[in-house]
């Protein structure tokens, strides 16, 4: 019997209809020599989902709170309720990709299921298809469980045999069982107790922050939430970051933070917002800190402790996009030189390596540091510069879409992956209803600091959103 952590218990806890805390992955696949059959699909993760037994387990809370929930079989598991199939309407446009995106990351996840869904969209423009992974915050802590979407990808489009046996639930244990084993866990090892009081005080403190909050946030990145969301993209050639890298030194994550920075400029000017020399906002971004422990696959056995929060301070109020950029280098240069930072190539290299998981992980991370007060998440995940395969099918494109807490309005993942950049942009949707101008003003953010590259002034970089 194995108990939850008391920050998994949290987001339990903190699961609510304006904040459902799941992380979700946007696949777009190319279609392949034949086409992605759903009772294939089904199979495959039939034999896939071996490896991450949890996603077939239910947090079950103990009677009277006498310790953390603690993660039980499901004896009612049903492949069907968690494999979804879905389709647009022709001619099956990004803009209505991005809605049915939207609306379906807003929807909770059933606590009384296993915490995870996955919807196979099909009807995209050209032949392609989608697939929509949902996996709850509690369920994927990049140790004991990674997302469903790093075991199902491969190299090449021929899947891996892999061995399966059929599975079979293992008895529910009675409540007076569950009790009397927590107690006695508790007497054991005392730390279970104490960390049973920390979730009931963290649980205190999170009502207490997020009262605080509601008085002392204010701007267009907070407000409160609704039980709705939008949700776009960018999509731009790394080459071009690469480029800007070049010319003025730093490092891509530099770049692209530079970027994010001009864009909420730009999206604020349109609203007609105030912006001034000293405006600004703070952003946690998470950042991989070291290889020491890795397995003998090239996994890394633990994601959660290599995964520390940066807090940056975000010149928005800066007009000169150079000057922005080099801002943002100067802030995450002492990241760099204590020599734990982890380069972008080195930890895309490692095999069974997947971005959806370290998304997630980066995700726990910024929300175990809610107290310091940000403003909005970046998540910034370098992924493989060959392609990748999923059930078959070429992987073509690959976004992340981070839940929105407390009264942040914004939350944007960043994935590098096979020659370009791709950004998921995850909004309020009453907050934010112009979250597609915050999308162009990024790309034009990018195309200005493209701009500056060998002094090129007025040619026209490729830096640009994917049409629509």
């Amino acid at each position: 019997m194995q108990h939850l952590t008391p920050l998994d218990a949290l987001f339990l806890h903190r699961d609510k209809p304006e904040t459902p805390r799941h992380i979700a992955s946007l696949a777009i696949l190319d279609p392949g020599d034949r086409p992605l059959d759903f009772d294939w699909l089904l199979q495959v993760i039939n034999k896939r989902i071996d490896l991450v037994p949890r996603y077939r387990q239910i947090p079950r809370p103990i009677p009277g709170g006498l310790g953390l929930p603690v993660w039980a079989d499901d004896d009612h598991f049903d492949m069907s309720l968690h494999v979804r199939r879905s389709a647009l309407p022709k001619p099956g446009t990004r803009e209505a990709l991005h809605d049915l995106v939207g609306r379906l990351i807003a929807r909770r996840l059933d606590h009384d299921r296993p915490l995870w869904e996955l919807y196979l969209i099909e009807g995209l423009e050209g032949g392609q298809v989608a697939m929509l992974f949902k996996s709850h915050q509690a369920l994927v802590d990049g140790s004991h469980t990674v997302d469903l979407a790093q075991v199902l990808l491969e190299e090449t489009a021929r899947a891996r045999d892999i061995p399966h046996e059929e599975w079979t639930p293992r008895s529910k244990p009675s409540a007076v069982s569950v009790v009397a084993e927590s107690l006695v866990n508790q007497v054991r090892h005392p730390e279970s107790m104490l960390a049973a009081g920390e979730f009931r005080l963290e649980r205190l403190r999170s009502k207490l922050s997020s009262i605080s909050s509601e008085t002392t946030s204010h701007g267009p990145l907070s407000a409160h939430l609704s039980r709705n969301r939008r949700f776009t993209t960018v999509q731009v050639p790394l080459e071009d970051l690469r480029r800007v890298r070049g010319e003025h030194e730093g490092t891509v994550n530099d770049v692209i933070l530079a970027a994010i920075a001009g864009g909420l400029r730009g999206w604020m000017l349109t609203r007609a917002e105030p912006v001034t020399a000293k405006t600004s906002f703070r952003a946690m971004v998470p950042m991989s800190v070291t290889r020491d422990s890795v397995s003998e696959g090239g996994l890394p056995t633990s994601l959660g402790p290599k995964v520390r929060g940066m807090m940056l301070t975000l010149p928005v109020g800066e007009a000169n996009a150079v000057v922005r950029l080099h801002q943002v280098s100067y802030a995450l240069k002492g990241h760099r030189e204590t020599g734990s930072a982890v380069a972008a190539n080195k930890l895309a290299e490692l095999p069974g390596f997947a971005t959806s998981t370290f998304h997630a992980v980066g995700a726990r991370v910024a929300e175990d540091q809610v107290s310091r007060g940000y403003n909005l998440i970046i998540t910034n995940v370098p992924g493989p510069q060959e392609p990748v395969y999923m059930a078959g099918q070429r992987v073509a494109e690959v976004y992340s879409a981070l839940p929105l807490t407390g009264r942040r309005t914004i939350a944007i993942g960043v994935t590098s992956y096979n020659g370009s950049v791709y950004f998921g942009i995850v909004a309020d949707r009453e907050a934010v209803p112009d979250v597609d101008v915050l999308a162009q003003c990024i790309v034009e953010s990018i195309e200005e600091l493209g701009e500056t590259v060998g002094q090129t002034r007025g040619r026209a970089p490729r830096g640009r959103k994917r049409p629509e």
